[in-house]
C-alpha cells in the first residue's frame, strides 16, 4: 500500500511542477505587459539549439568504422532534412525518420 501512495505523491508532484513552470510564464508575462527581448531572443534561438544537441546526443555513438558504417543513421536523417525541407511538420519528419531508422537496424542492417 506504501507504494501506491508514494507513487500518487509523485504523480501529484510532478503534476504540480509541471502546472506550475507552464503557468509562470502567463503570470510572469500577462498580455498586456511587453515582453522583454532577451526572452524574445532565448524563445528563438533556443529550438534549433535543443534540436541541435539532441541530433549530437543521439549520433555521438554511430559506428562509422565498422558494419553497417552509419548508414541506418545518415539515411534515416537525409529522411528527416528531405521530409521537412518539404512539408515543414515536424512530427511527421521526425516521426518518419524514427520509424525508418527502427526498420533499417532491425531489417535491413541486421
Amino acid at each position: 500500500m506504501l507504494d501506491v501512495v508514494s507513487s500518487l505523491i509523485m504523480i501529484a508532484a510532478v503534476a504540480i511542477a509541471t502546472f506550475a513552470t507552464r503557468a509562470a510564464s502567463f503570470i510572469a508575462f500577462p498580455k498586456d505587459r511587453e515582453i522583454p527581448p532577451t526572452v524574445k531572443y532565448i524563445g528563438a534561438v533556443l529550438p534549433p539549439a535543443v534540436i541541435g544537441m539532441l541530433v549530437v546526443y543521439c549520433l555521438r555513438s554511430t559506428q562509422v568504422v565498422a558494419y553497417p558504417y552509419g548508414l541506418p543513421e545518415l539515411i534515416a536523417c537525409l529522411v528527416v532534412i528531405g521530409l521537412h525541407a518539404w512539408r515543414r511538420n515536424v512530427l511527421l519528419s521526425v516521426g518518419a525518420g524514427t520509424v525508418l531508422y527502427m526498420i533499417l537496424v532491425q531489417m535491413v542492417f541486421v
